[in-house]
């Protein structure tokens, strides 16, 4: 996958016409996710790491490592397989995929090692290529659906740099799926029906679905025929979809055309999200190839996928959609158990270790904390708080406070916990209500 979705155009005045300014907390809107990350302690940054480069705090940390394991899940049930490559490559590598001609601007120089020149990689795509490559492949084994949670990296100036939204270093959702021609538009179909799944279960609403395609200069690979024939290609993708789109030229990667699924900050600046492509380029370049029914070698097509983008650029999005609010699946902590009193510390511990079993992400907040109401107003971004005094304490009961406001009668604790982990477990964006996963 090409950097572009942490950047929706090739050049780095375009890439920043709807991006955020120098990273600064001056004139931001109270939902800006650079002021929430501060205050809720989910991202920070810090000038010796350098700028671009934020660090994630245990809250942060939290949301992140939910929201990776939320999209493998998701693509495991799609059939993709989970690989793990390096986040550097011979500077060759990129030569031949054609990033180091068309995309060096965006890339950090090499280093050199010996003999050798090495180059923080601008992809996964290459990688993956070469993953492909090292085995043989039947038409039998096709569409191999490949996919990483991996490290890239940007050249980004200073000047564009902005908390999660833009950054030099980025965690990609990517996936390459290698097909049979005849297999790309139902493999992009599908790759972009996994997108809107993943989206409405996000709370994710996209403004606008734009079909990328070539401009002038000399920013994109020469091969005519391969260009009219992918971009052909993703209009039926996007006409079979039933979604309406635009079309906007001097957006594609520059191999091939794609589909960007536009969103927008709390602040209304558009930019990329996920992204759906059509590359004939880089399979003839690598010589991919896989054996036909004919007992012959014929071409792959590789289509790439982002179903999240960037794992900072969709947090950063959520963060401001829910102003640190997170639905109870995703939330840093999901329930905090409150005891009136010390002597109902020790149910409260053991109430915790329970939502560890569960794999409940949970906290004591006791008396020592402050008052009942001042730990309720602290909490207040918590979707569940239990309040344990001396009779539930006896009972194993819990007194639920739902973040919405509502308040439940007191029920059995093992009852709570349990519903509370099956609506986490099935991603639900309600609090209590029985709903089907998602």
């Amino acid at each position: 996958m090409n950097a572009h979705v942490n950047a929706p155009a090739n050049s780095r005045a375009n890439s920043a016409a709807h991006d955020r300014p120098q990273d600064h907390d001056a004139h931001v809107h109270p939902h800006d996710h650079r002021r929430l990350g501060r205050e809720l302690d989910l991202f920070d940054t810090d000038p010796l790491m350098g700028s671009g480069l934020p660090y994630w705090l245990p809250g942060g940390a939290a949301v992140r490592h939910t929201l990776e394991e939320f999209i493998r899940g998701r693509e495991r049930r799609a059939g993709y397989r989970h690989v793990y490559s390096p986040v550097l490559g011979k500077r060759e590598l990129y030569e031949i995929s054609g990033h180091w001609a068309h995309y060096r601007d965006d890339m950090y120089p090499p280093m050199r090692l010996g003999s050798e020149e090495m180059v923080l990689r601008p992809s996964l795509c290459p990688h993956h290529a070469l993953i492909y490559r090292s085995r043989s492949h039947s038409y039998r084994e096709l569409p191999l659906r490949m996919a990483e949670l991996g490290g890239m990296y940007r050249s980004e100036l200073s000047g564009v740099l902005g908390g999660l939204t833009r950054v030099r270093a980025i965690q990609l959702n990517d996936a390459h799926v290698f097909c049979t021609p005849e297999q790309a538009a139902d493999e992009a179909v599908a790759a972009l029906e996994l997108i809107r799944e993943a989206h409405r279960a996000l709370g994710i609403v996209p403004v606008r679905y734009r079909l990328s395609l070539p401009g002038e200069g000399g920013k994109y690979v020469a091969d005519p025929a391969l260009w009219e024939r992918a971009v052909a290609l993703l209009t039926e993708v996007l006409e079979r979809s039933g979604v309406p789109f635009e079309a906007a030229e001097g957006e594609a990667a520059f191999y091939g055309p794609k589909i960007d699924v536009q969103i927008a900050d709390g602040a209304g600046r558009e930019f990329t999200l996920s992204t759906v492509q059509i590359d004939f380029h880089q399979p003839e370049r690598f010589g991919l190839h896989y054996i036909g029914p004919d007992g012959a070698k014929h071409r792959p097509v590789m289509v790439h996928r982002s179903v999240i983008g960037s794992v900072e650029r969709v947090v950063a999005y959520l963060i401001e959609r829910y102003a640190g609010a997170f639905p109870a699946w995703l939330a840093p902590t999901q329930i905090v158990f409150l005891p009136i009193s010390e002597a109902e510390l020790p149910q409260a511990e053991r109430l915790r270790e329970r939502c560890f079993d569960l794999g409940l992400r949970a906290e004591v907040a006791g008396p020592e904390h402050g008052s009942l109401g001042a730990r309720i107003r602290e909490a207040r971004l918590v979707p569940y708080q239990a309040v344990i005094g001396a009779k539930e304490a006896v009972d194993e009961r819990v007194a639920l406070r739902l973040r919405d406001g509502r308040r439940l009668d007191p029920l059995p604790a093992e009852e709570a916990l349990v519903r509370i982990g099956a609506l986490a477990a099935a991603c639900s964006g309600e609090l209590w209500e029985d709903v089907p996963g998602c």
